[in-house]
């Protein structure tokens, strides 16, 4: 694994698995720190880097001399010290960083099993790198790998099948049980976090242009409303636009039901997902014919069994790694003895050289260009025959390049990796 004189490459970083939401803030890179740390990194003869920060991990992936450095670089540009890092941090080293982005790249090692959030932050993060001349053929060919690997999980396996947040549960259930969803109206009373993102996800799924928001608030639901152009009421205007609705998201955060029984006179059937935490809906309403409520605790269920489900697929992913890893590793094999070849190579053109120098003085027929011609193809079988050898036989490899070294008296032309 190693790279120039003494470096390899590391991956340093901590995540949800041991540091809580306050840690993992202290050590969260903005875009401009992350330009900064990548600045840095280039000052200090890093060759390459790729810097990831999520809410859910910051990692570094690169070649040091030492894990120290790339530490040392994180902590320069958060608000973190090496102390705090050291108590929730990891730091992979060789095969088992290359391992170790593997996992996270495919949703293995998500806070939410296949969540494929992170390999676009890796896209992302490896494009950011490579315009500052941080990504060697190394870590882009792995990076590439690794997308590969999620692309082939994401189509061969369903680790990634079902809904898994509540509001994209909420979502999910909403469009199998309303039909024409872009033609119903849907109101969202109360801008909490899951009303805000079920909100944003039926924008996006449902197609639909008649989503009212009503808040307590008016520029709460305003600043939420311009963000998906959406309609906003006043408070005062509650007990109308349900009655006008096919669909009510409660994403209220009060402490005493905010819907019930006595605001409904539509005979229309109604749909009422309560998405609060306590219960902001009434039971009461279930007692009117054609209203139907779904409360967070059912949806979460759908995400709990989602999540069952996924477990069973862990090893099918692990496959595809496995596979994309040794096709990986096996390039890796052969960057290792390519120099040797090379310098083999010359060493051949060299004997070559000097005794075609010898024939042509003493030969007064020399053809010049059978010569070059028969001794060409020679070189190139001998060197091929070692290539193969090499590729064949990936235990010995060490050794077998040390002793054609040894015998041939090589002098490298390139680094290791």
């Amino acid at each position: 694994m190693q790279h120039h004189k003494n470096t390899y490459f590391y991956a340093i970083g901590l995540s949800y698995q041991k540091a809580d939401a306050e840690v993992r803030g202290h050590f969260s890179l903005s875009d401009t720190a992350k330009q900064n740390l990548l600045a840095e990194a280039k000052q200090n003869g890093i060759e390459s880097l790729i810097v990831i920060s999520t809410c859910n991990r910051t990692e570094l992936y690169g070649f040091a001399e030492h894990p120290y450095q790339l530490i040392h670089l994180l902590c320069e540009n958060t608000k973190g010290t090496v102390e705090e890092f050291q108590d929730v941090a990891y730091v992979h080293k060789g095969k088992s960083a290359i391992n170790h982005m593997f996992r996270v790249g495919s949703g293995l090692d998500s806070q939410i099993l296949g969540d494929f959030e992170i390999i676009s932050q890796l896209k992302f993060a490896a494009r950011a790198s490579k315009k500052e001349g941080l990504l060697n053929s190394f870590t882009e060919r792995l990076v590439n790998s690794v997308i590969q690997a999620s692309k082939r999980i994401k189509n061969e396996t369903e680790l990634s099948s079902g809904a898994t947040s509540v509001s994209f549960a909420s979502v999910q259930y909403i469009m199998n049980n309303v039909e024409h969803i872009s033609e119903k109206n849907i109101l969202l009373f109360g801008t909490g976090k899951i009303g805000r993102n079920t909100c944003e996800n039926l924008v996006k799924h449902t197609k639909n242009s008649h989503i009212t928001l009503i808040n307590r608030t008016k520029t709460k639901a305003e600043e939420v409303a311009g963000k998906f152009n959406l309609i906003v009421k006043d408070y005062e205007n509650l007990e109308t636009e349900i009655n006008n609705s096919d669909i009510v998201i409660v994403a209220t955060g009060a402490q005493n039901p905010t819907v019930f029984k006595d605001l409904i006179t539509t005979e229309k059937p109604l749909l009422v997902l309560d998405l609060s935490i306590p219960k902001n809906v009434n039971e009461d309403i279930t007692e009117l014919k054609n209203v139907s409520l779904v409360h967070m605790d059912d949806l979460a269920k759908i995400t709990d069994d989602t999540l069952e489900k996924r477990k069973a697929f862990i090893p099918n992913a692990e496959a595809i790694i496995e596979e994309i890893m040794a096709d990986f590793n096996t390039w890796l094999n052969t960057l290792k003895f390519v120099p040797t070849i090379q310098a083999l190579k010359h060493k051949l053109t060299d004997f070559k050289n000097s005794e075609l120098n010898t024939q042509r003085k003493k030969l007064s027929d020399f053809n010049e260009d059978q010569a070059e011609l028969i001794t060409n193809n020679i070189i190139q079988k001998i060197t091929n025959q070692f290539a193969h050898h090499f590729r064949e036989d990936n235990d010995t490899s060490d050794e077998s390049l040390e002793l054609i070294k040894k015998i041939f008296q090589l002098e490298e032309t390139s680094q290791n990796v």
